[in-house]
């Protein structure tokens, strides 16, 4: 069974229909990429699949179980979606760190609001926190971060800080982690950083969705590569189907404009 099935999603931003009846599917454990053009909806299928945008209309199921379908009528509650999130990661080109909290303070916010809805939370706060720290700390181990965990954002490079985001985003325990071109804000330098960690997660077996511009790593990381175009799934396949060996014409464009680079 598929551990994430999107079917024929729409979106569309007043008369800009950003994405055209997308659909895909992958397996537990597996990493796909997805490359295409700046404008080519990317981004809003990642939001979309995470709730931070509302699709107009399709389908998205996670281990077989519908959370978004747009022909059943109802809306769903805040409370309904904040849990469905809980699903996926997100990791954003950005950072998005709240600039008061230090490292540690950004990466275990999140598990301690959520702990507070658990019927034990009155009776055993101490153990839950602790345990929460400790997870927040063993996460950051391996983003290679122990040595910073009393540092704000601001004290941080920009790796750094994309680094305490992964571990923000993994202290959740999600199903799927999405990666939203994590290196765009990144001199090449700090690139091959977060590339890194990118790495050693897939050999976890974390299973990830990463919107990426670098066609090299997507080539040595991804299962699977999803080429968009105009808010469609262009083409689709192994990374050596489409990087090097791309049968749309749409596909074999993109890459030649980065290689000219």
């Amino acid at each position: 069974m598929a551990i994430l099935e999107v079917k024929n999603l729409c979106k569309s931003f007043g008369k800009a229909q950003v994405l055209k009846g997308v659909s895909f599917s992958m397996e537990r454990s597996e990493v796909l990429a997805v490359i295409g053009s700046s404008g080519s909806g990317k981004t809003t299928l990642l939001r979309c699949i995470n709730f931070l945008e509302q699709a107009d209309s399709g389908e998205i199921f996670v281990d077989g179980k519908a959370i978004f379908d747009a022909n059943s009528g109802t809306k769903k509650s805040a409370a309904e979606i904040r849990k469905i999130q809980l699903n996926f990661g997100m990791v954003f080109q950005s950072f998005n760190l709240f600039p008061q909290y230090n490292v540690l303070e950004n990466v275990t916010l999140a598990p301690r609001l959520l702990a507070k809805e658990r019927d034990d939370y009155s009776s055993n706060k101490k153990a839950i926190f602790e345990e929460i720290e400790n997870n927040a700390k063993d996460l950051l181990a391996r983003v290679g971060l122990s040595q910073k965990l009393e540092n704000y954002p601001c004290e941080l490079s920009g790796g750094q800080q994309q680094r305490v985001s992964i571990a923000r985003a993994l202290a959740l325990n999600p199903k799927v982690l999405f990666f939203d071109e994590p290196t765009s804000a990144l001199d090449p330098e700090l690139t091959s950083e977060i590339l890194k960690v990118i790495k050693d997660l897939a050999k976890k077996e974390m299973t990830m969705v990463i919107v990426t511009h670098e066609i090299d790593f997507a080539r040595n990381v991804a299962d699977r590569i999803i080429f968009m175009d105009g808010g469609v799934v262009a083409e689709e396949g192994t990374p050596h189907q489409v990087i090097d060996n791309p049968h749309n014409e749409r596909t074999r464009a993109f890459l030649s404009k980065l290689s000219e680079r």
